[in-house]
């Protein structure tokens, strides 16, 4: 599905100020790829549960990473420091800007417009990114292009197959209009990944429940239910009933019912 009307190539930044939330939250110091459990076997069982599915990364030997949409830089300065050599793309010069000041080398602008690497990727990521872009086979083409044989892609996206779209129909959240320009389902996204030269391989479920809370307080505020949309907005951002948000969040996730995804994908 494919948003319309929709914002041009060089209007589309009118959407994504300086304080739009993902340039804040990938800061270094406020987010991290996940990390290997240590400790018993318990401890290492409770990590393993209440680590949020969000960031599944294949397991794989450090190599060369580039990561699109790299906000502010913290996801590659911590791959970095697991031995990879990353590289990044960003839109916003400010988040770029960021980005660089961490020694990285980061491409500012549209991942439409950049330019070729001289050396191949072996990991391509984008955190919420593919529902962003104008042409997204011809931009997977060249991520395909950029990368070696059998490189990996690992992507999350909304999930529009969700039974909360069909439950919030134009309230639903991560529609995020006019920001998402396509809205895709694990069988669409899996068509458009293979004519862009990448074969699906495995698909995780978010146990995040953001979008139902969001949602749900989007409804109750055209209702005029302040109150409840208040907390609602509080449980979203973890403040209020946390361990509600986890549980609901992990039972999301296991229904594959959260509305959001994160795909594993092979360049073919």
């Amino acid at each position: 599905m494919r948003t319309d009307p929709r914002p041009t190539l060089d209007g589309i930044d009118f959407y994504y100020p300086a304080d739009y939330r993902p340039y804040l939250t990938s800061r270094v110091g406020t987010s991290a790829p996940p990390r290997p459990p240590r400790g018993g076997k318990f401890r290492a069982a409770v990590r393993r549960l209440l680590r949020p599915v969000a960031m599944e990364m294949p397991p794989l030997p450090p190599g060369r990473l580039l990561e699109i949409g790299c906000g502010s830089g913290a996801f590659m300065h911590g791959m970095a420091q697991r031995g990879w050599t990353v590289e990044g793309i960003e839109r916003s010069p400010d988040a770029g800007a960021a980005a660089r000041a961490l020694g990285y080398r980061v491409h500012i602008g549209p991942l439409e417009t950049s330019p070729d690497p001289s050396t191949p990727y072996d990991l391509v990521v984008g955190w919420m990114v593919l529902e962003h872009l104008h042409e997204p086979i011809a931009t997977l083409q060249k991520l395909a292009r950029w990368s070696a044989s059998g490189a990996w892609l690992v992507a999350s996206v909304p999930d529009a197959g969700a039974p909360e779209f069909r439950w919030f129909g134009d309230a639903w959240y991560a529609l995020h209009l006019p920001g998402h320009l396509f809205h895709y389902t694990p069988a669409t996204l899996a068509r458009v990944l293979e004519r862009a030269g990448w074969r699906l391989e495995r698909v995780f479920w978010h146990d995040n429940p953001n979008n139902l809370l969001l949602s749900l307080r989007y409804r109750w505020l055209e209702r005029g239910w302040s109150k409840g949309a208040a907390l609602l907005e509080a449980m979203a951002d973890g403040k209020r009933l946390p361990w509600v948000r986890l549980f609901l969040g992990k039972l999301l996730g296991r229904t594959r019912s959260s509305g959001r995804m994160t795909i594993w994908a092979r360049r073919i």
